[in-house]
């Protein structure tokens, strides 16, 4: 159900099975300790992306210099309630998106699927409780709290809260797209600044 979108500082692509390697790695980084475990092998991960059903988004995130850089998918689409689950969000190249806004510009990319294109009123999603850093980013960018499932994942060894968020339509053009198109804008004048900074320092060579 997905081909190629593209952005202002990066695309998304569909997730392909060329992808297990890369994505396996990104899963089993220090950055995924939080997410529910996943395949351990290429072969394991590859057989996962081809089950992927149609009815599903996934997407690789890709910086306009044609390197990927994360992963993020829209599942559980309901056209008779009207709502979807974000997930599988993982930036697995830090370092590559370093003062670029990646992050939020493909969580926005995913929203303008989410309620522009297919029209949903919702998106809902559940976050184990020791993934603070997610938790406060996604509620800074307008999903509210909707409840918690004690213990519900274990996880990194221990047993987690599975702490459940959910934005509205309206919220999201109320709240969330304005406080994304602020990070976007905030990243385009960091890149703006960083090239005016190179081209000084050529000039003076």
């Amino acid at each position: 159900m997905s081909g190629i979108r593209h952005g202002e500082f990066v695309d998304l692509r569909p997730l392909t099975v060329e992808d297990a390697a890369l994505t396996l790695r990104w899963r089993q980084s220090d950055r995924a300790v939080n997410l529910n475990r996943g395949a351990d092998t290429v072969e394991q991960q590859a057989r996962w992306i081809a089950a992927r059903p149609a009815s599903e988004y996934n997407f690789i995130i890709v910086l306009k210099s044609g390197q990927p850089v994360g992963m993020v998918s829209i599942c559980g689409i309901d056209f008779e309630h009207r709502h979807a689950e974000p997930g599988r969000f993982l930036i697995g190249e830090a370092d590559a998106v370093r003062g670029i806004p990646a992050a939020v510009e493909a969580m926005k990319m995913v929203y303008e699927i989410v309620f522009d294109e297919l029209q949903l009123k919702r998106v809902y999603g559940s976050i184990a409780s020791d993934n603070v850093t997610m938790i406060k980013w996604q509620t800074f960018l307008g999903m509210k709290e909707e409840g918690r499932m004690r213990s519900h994942y274990f996880i990194n060894g221990h047993f987690q809260d599975a702490v459940w968020l959910g934005l509205l339509d309206e919220e999201y053009r109320r709240v969330a797209l304005p406080r994304m198109r602020a990070l976007i804008a905030a990243g385009r004048s960091n890149a703006t600044a960083s090239a005016h900074g190179q081209g000084e320092e050529h000039a003076g060579d």
